[in-house]
């Protein structure tokens, strides 16, 4: 869990508290506590997590920027 605010960037240093990958998407649940997931636990958890949130942050768009980006610099 973090401290950080609901809508802070996210850093390299947010990890997921499923796996340790780092962290695209930061769920705030009512009570004020935090979960951080990687893209692959933010999609498998996604219709759950939209149940239970306060509000979800999520940074996803990063990771397919960076796919875009290495799939035309590997041209």
């Amino acid at each position: 869990m973090t401290t950080a605010l609901a809508n802070d960037p996210m850093t390299a240093e947010d990890r997921c508290d499923r796996c340790g990958a780092q962290a695209y998407l930061r769920v705030t649940l009512p009570s004020g506590g935090e979960l951080l997931f990687c893209g692959h636990h933010g999609r498998e958890h996604k219709n759950a997590l939209r149940e239970v949130a306060r509000d979800i942050h999520d940074e996803t768009r990063k990771l397919e920027a960076a796919a875009t980006t290495s799939s035309s610099d590997a041209r």
